[in-house]
């Protein structure tokens, strides 16, 4: 009897295709990840830059310079992105920008000082010329020219009511104010013993109240604009002098304050 010969099959076995599919998308998938990794490492940097800076929000161009331009795109002015290129200084090249600044801000300083040096030498040569020297106190301080007026100037103890005696006094404020440009805050202080009135619940009314007495007098009078003006009632929290029986005159007190230009608020 013949042995039956077995049949061989020719060519490569089947598990091979399956192997050499899977080897085929093993390589495909490599070479996928491997040319995602080429970054351009300007181009990241730009746009890591970009987003740590919040003004991307704020509808800026793309710091990425476009490789295809089309025909609508508008062109960058000139000073746009300077602000982004100031946050990408190094330490060294901002602090060399801001010491740029300062000359000039040491020269608005000075001229501030200037001015109020000027301003205070005026308001001394008028009170003088008007024999106010006695009534009427001048200070300069680093916000302008201060005039201080004692209560027993212009008003009755407790009362906001302005004396008849005092009206000259802010009459003759009122003409140094229509001579200059400046704004002014009128301040109203008090001792510090309690007050309790149905018109006046506490200092802090008192004060106040004395504050927009003195403006709307001065203002009226001299016909300047009430935008130049600020009340302000400070009450008893701002002595000159500790609080005592004889220093509680010296405590009640308005303080008409002239504002440098530069430093209005």
């Amino acid at each position: 009897m013949k042995r039956r010969k077995k049949k061989i099959d020719k060519g490569a076995p089947k598990w091979m295709t399956t192997f050499s599919d899977m080897m085929t998308l093993i390589l495909v998938f490599f070479i996928l990840l491997f040319s995602m990794s080429q970054i351009d490492k300007v181009k990241f940097e730009a746009v890591a830059e970009s987003f740590r800076n919040r003004m991307i929000f704020d509808t800026y161009p793309s710091p990425l310079k476009m490789d295809h331009p089309t025909e609508n795109s508008e062109p960058r002015e000139e000073n746009e992105g300077a602000e982004e290129r100031l946050n990408n200084l190094s330490a060294s090249e901002a602090e060399s920008e801001n010491n740029k600044d300062e000359p000039k801000n040491s020269q608005v300083m000075d001229e501030n000082q200037d001015s109020l040096d000027e301003l205070l030498a005026e308001v001394r040569t008028f009170l003088r010329e008007n024999d106010l020297e006695n009534t009427i106190t001048a200070n300069r301080t680093d916000q302008g020219v201060v005039l201080i007026l004692q209560e027993r100037v212009l008003f009755d103890s407790g009362e906001a009511e302005l004396k008849s005696s005092g009206k000259p006094f802010l009459q003759k404020v009122g003409l140094l104010l229509s001579n200059i440009p400046n704004e002014v805050r009128v301040e109203g202080h008090t001792d510090d013993r309690p007050i309790s009135t149905m018109q006046y619940p506490s200092n802090w009314e008192l004060s106040g109240a004395r504050a927009s007495r003195v403006i709307r007098y001065i203002a009226d009078e001299s016909n300047l604009e009430e935008s130049r003006f600020i009340a302000v009632g400070y009450g008893d929290t701002r002595p000159i002098v500790k609080n005592s029986e004889e220093n509680w005159s010296k405590n009640r007190r308005v303080e008409i304050v002239i504002l440098e230009l530069d430093e209005e608020t």
